[in-house]
């Protein structure tokens, strides 16, 4: 890269930081008292008119500084991205800790990670439960809980559990219920939840109407707890100071905010169709809405037991992205790491195996 080039760059990245930091129209006075004291303010002056006509820079009042533009935040992006490398986030043995605990419960260690998420961002956090509709069934079970209420289980092959509460207006007895599980179970197990719940239920149900009112019910119900483990939820967590951020100073932006978290399947589609990098950062025409065009979508892919989700950031365009990225990219890559199949052993088991060795 030219030294001129290099040095736009340079100026481009104090300015953004900058306003980061205050949120006000950065003038070229603070910029060569902070950031660029061996630039002259001559060419200071030349260097910021060239990034404002190349619209990454603009000045909203004659009399005052600039800020960033959308491009500008783009172009900022790359030039800070090599420094990624060298930002470690240094709570990961408390983050694998937590998921080694909650081995059986990924959902509860998934929401505490969201809320030290949003402890250490101060924003809005959000996990996207992963997506177990690609997961096998590898077991079924069905309690009854009283009140006519039926606890499924679903064991995946992948060793994730995930549990449905529903409510039946019918009657049936333990002996009913076993034989009723053991026959779902020699079924659909080794089928794809997504088949299951939209191909394979529909058919069993359909075959069944008119000769076993009782089958016919209970599939019912497992069909709809099968559809409901199937969905993909974003679930939110933020305490009230990042609507302290200047940004939510006037009402429209509040409500356009809470429009936009409110969005969950656009969220999700947005996420899904802008996959690759470890961590993307949409902003701006990356909405299709005019009202979402100043906050920014900061977020990361995991896994869990090979089983996809996503976990990031919703906040003001103006943020700590040299914070948030690595950030992000860490809890992500240590959610992905801590949970491959086969690696989470819970203690017990772990220190009986080294007994027995």
């Amino acid at each position: 890269m030219k030294k001129n080039q290099e040095r736009l760059f340079h100026t481009l990245g104090a300015l953004v930081d900058e306003y980061i930091q205050n949120c006000e129209p950065v003038s070229s006075r603070i910029l060569n008292e902070k950031y660029l004291s061996d630039v002259s303010s001559a060419t200071l002056r030349m260097d910021l008119l060239k990034l404002e006509q190349q619209n990454l820079i603009s000045q909203p009042h004659t009399s005052a500084g600039r800020e960033p533009t959308i491009s500008g935040y783009r172009k900022y992006l790359e030039y800070i991205a090599p420094g990624h490398r060298n930002v470690k986030y240094e709570r990961m043995d408390t983050l694998r800790e937590l998921l080694v605990q909650n081995y059986k419960d990924t959902p509860r260690a998934l929401h505490y990670i969201m809320q030290m998420l949003a402890h250490e961002t101060d924003q809005l956090s959000f996990v996207a439960e992963p997506e177990v509709s690609s997961g096998y069934l590898s077991r079924l079970e069905v309690f009854s809980i009283g009140e006519q209420k039926l606890l499924f289980v679903m064991s995946l092959d992948s060793g994730l559990d995930k549990t449905v509460i529903m409510k039946c207006d019918y009657e049936i007895n333990d002996a009913q219920l076993k034989r009723l599980v053991r026959y779902l179970n020699d079924e659909l197990v080794g089928l794809r939840v997504y088949d299951i719940a939209n191909k394979v239920l529909v058919e069993m149900r359909e075959r069944t109407l008119g000769e076993s009112d009782l089958l016919t019910q209970f599939l019912t119900e497992l069909h709809k707890a099968f559809i409901e483990i199937s969905d993909f939820f974003i679930h939110f967590d933020g305490s009230i100071k990042f609507l302290e951020q200047p940004e939510f100073d006037d009402k429209e932006s509040i409500l356009n905010f809470m429009n936009l978290i409110q969005r969950q399947d656009f969220l999700l589609d947005l996420m899904r169709s802008h996959n690759g990098a470890n961590v993307r950062v949409l902003m701006g025409d990356d909405f299709s809405d005019l009202r979402w065009y100043n906050f920014a979508l900061i977020y990361g892919k995991y896994e869990v037991f090979g089983i996809p989700g996503f976990l990031g950031v919703v906040t003001p365009i103006r943020t700590e992205y040299r914070k948030l990225i690595p950030l992000i990219r860490d809890i992500t890559s240590t959610i992905t790491q801590t949970t491959k199949k086969g690696m989470v052993i819970p203690r017990g088991r772990s220190n009986e195996q080294e007994a027995k060795g």
